[in-house]
This record gives C-alpha cells, structure tokens and sequence, in this order.
C-alpha cells in the first residue's frame, strides 16, 4: 500500500517532475539511478529504483548456491542496494537486507578486496562475518551489485576466494550486458 508524503509537485514544461531531496536521501536515490515506471488500472503512477541485477532472479540464486557448493563459505549477491540472493549458513540473517557502507565503499572504488577483521556486509550492524571477499560488479562502467564471499566462523579468505569472487562478478556482469 501507498503511504502519501504530503509533499506535492508540479510538471514542468519538459514533463518533469522533482523528487525531494529528503525522499532521493531517505530511498538512496542517487543522479543518474535508474527508476522503473509503473501504472495501475486506477492511473496512479508509481516509481522504483531499477536493479538490473534483480532482473536475473533465480539466475543469481543458482550462482551464490553454486559458490557455497564449492566454497563452503557464505556466497552474498546484491544490487547496489540490497542483498538480491545468499546461500550458506545463517543465509536467513542477510536475506533481503540493505547492504552495508562497507560494500558500498568497495563497489565505488571498482576493486576486490579482502577484510580479515571483522566486517559488517549488511546495514544491520549487528551481523558480523569475520572474514569477507566482495568483488564489484562492473556493467558499461558503472558499479551494479557485488558477489561477496565471507565467513562467520573465522576462515581465511585467499587467493582462490578472491578469485572466485572477481569471476562471479564478471560472470554476472556479462550476463547483465546481454
């Protein structure tokens, strides 16, 4: 259901209209973030922050399951916003979770990196993995999502992590610019 902002705006002559800063910050909407168009029976117009990594659904869920079958470590696949699949342990604790500064500071700088300390993946500060891999997913220059893998009971992530990751995510990213 709808909840009204009480904030109203008007078309300019162009068509557009201004989402408010509060809104854009509250949604992480950033310039230049796609949004998705909707319009009910009724004519209400609705708008939703686009995730192409979202569009490979079950796809991607496959992928995560695939890398904790060969990994035995937790295997986290979001958007730029949220966990869209994981496969592992404790999965149920990151499930459709809002991702954590941490991964959104890795997906900016477009580098895999390792964390050996203890690391916060999601926006709920109060799951922690002690190691983590996350490698950003690059499509036409622009990061879209990332595949981490981390672990919660202290295992230590390498070369052969690292690696995985980093081909998941080009792997992903291929699939998102067919």
């Amino acid at each position: 259901m709808a909840k009204a902002t009480g904030i109203v705006r008007r078309i300019d002559d162009l068509g557009r209209v201004v989402i408010p800063k509060e809104l854009r910050r509250n949604l992480k909407i950033r310039e230049g973030d796609p949004l998705e168009i909707y319009v009910d029976r009724g004519g209400q117009i609705m708008l939703k922050k686009y995730s192409p990594i979202m569009e490979l659904g079950t796809f991607a869920q496959e992928y995560a399951e695939s890398l904790y079958e060969a990994l035995g470590h937790l295997s986290i696949i979001t958007d730029k916003d949220n966990v869209v699949s994981v496969a592992g342990n404790n999965a149920k604790d990151f499930t459709s979770k809002t991702i954590g500064q941490v991964v959104e500071d890795v997906m900016e700088k477009r580098k895999v990196q390792m964390f050996s300390d203890n690391v916060i993946i999601t926006a709920d500060e109060r799951v922690v993995c002690s190691t983590a891999v996350i490698a950003p997913i690059i499509s036409g220059g622009d990061p879209i999502g990332s595949v981490i893998i981390a672990s919660r009971e202290g295992a230590v992530m390498g070369n052969l992590e690292s690696k995985l990751a980093e081909t998941a995510a080009g792997f992903l990213a291929r699939q998102m610019e067919q």
